[in-house]
């Protein structure tokens, strides 16, 4: 069976910005529901490099959280107030990502989460193929710097950052040769992307086989997978515009788990971590219970290994 946790982010971003649930309280109702571990969203006010600056209070932390009888299944870094694309200058991106990294290490967490941080709408001033190679230069040193922690780097594909079309996604792949650099796939942005192609730059790339086609694209170099709904529309922004997918909890969309999940479980993910991700959901902490059901449903169909069934 796999081990599922959930995004601690859920429950401190978006709706809950201003009145964010405290780590532990989210820790022990997870314990009560019967999760196997937390993915952590590495900000404040949850735990993070710059809140807990010394190992031994990140040695503390995590001792608390394994005494609950979790585990975590990764750590979102925060590395959103650097910049990627549109900078030729990775030197402060890199230093956050070491720093990061520093973190999973003493915090008992294997894979950190990437994105590409620039919205799409950055090639109205970046153009395209210099964002490309400050991506692929910029990852691939990273990638060694994890490599050296024995960590994992997933990297979080979706609408609201650039380089969101599937042919974007398989070409960062095939520039980035480190074994420890994949993707993360997410069935909401896996629609987005895949079936909608919300904030595709240009022309939209649309793909006929839908999911199963980009998954079969990605086929060998998915290392994560997040797990939530889609109802085909995005999470506005402040200002009403479009800005990554909504995250609606299972049984809210118009995703086909039995189709998908069936598909994801023959990837060769070296973990068994099923994360549910309830991103800007308004009612996160509330139907945390329900999508937890959900999910141990699926885990029951589809979560045994092959050898074993």
């Amino acid at each position: 069976m796999k081990k599922i946790s959930i995004g601690s982010w859920a429950y401190t971003i978006g709706p809950y910005e201003k009145d964010p649930v405290d780590f532990f309280t989210v820790c022990e109702k997870l314990k009560e529901l019967g999760f196997d571990g937390v993915e952590l969203g590495g900000f404040p006010p949850h735990p993070n490099p710059d809140d807990l600056p010394d190992q031994g209070q990140r040695h503390e932390v995590a001792a608390r959280v394994r005494d609950m009888g979790l585990e975590f299944s990764g750590l979102a870094a925060n590395l959103w107030g650097e910049h990627l694309i549109d900078t030729d200058d990775p030197a402060a991106y890199i230093s956050e990502f070491r720093k990061n990294c520093e973190f999973c290490t003493d915090m008992g967490i294997q894979t950190i989460r990437v994105d590409t941080v620039q919205p799409p709408t950055i090639f109205e001033s970046v153009d395209p193929a210099t964002a490309f190679q400050r991506v692929v230069d910029t990852w691939t040193e990273c990638c060694s710097i994890a490599e050296g922690h024995g960590l994992q780097v997933s990297w979080e594909f979706e609408p609201g950052f650039a380089f969101n079309k599937p042919s974007d996604v398989v070409k960062v792949l095939d520039a980035i040769t480190s074994a420890n650099f994949g993707v993360m796939y997410d069935t909401c942005h896996g629609q987005m992307v895949a079936v909608v192609g919300a904030r595709h730059p240009g022309e939209k790339e649309i793909l006929a086989g839908g999911q199963l086609e980009l998954i079969k694209m990605l086929t060998g170099r998915i290392n994560h997978l997040h797990f939530i709904d889609s109802d085909n529309t995005c999470h506005k922004a402040a200002d009403g515009t479009d800005e990554t997918s909504s995250h609606p909890p299972f049984g809210l969309g118009v995703l086909d788990f039995d189709t998908l999940v069936p598909a994801l479980v023959k990837e060769p993910v070296t973990h068994d971590w099923w994360t549910i991700d309830l991103c800007f959901w308004p009612d996160a902490w509330q139907a945390t219970a329900s999508c937890k059901k959900s999910i141990d449903a699926l885990n029951d169909r589809y979560g045994v290994r092959e050898e074993t069934r």
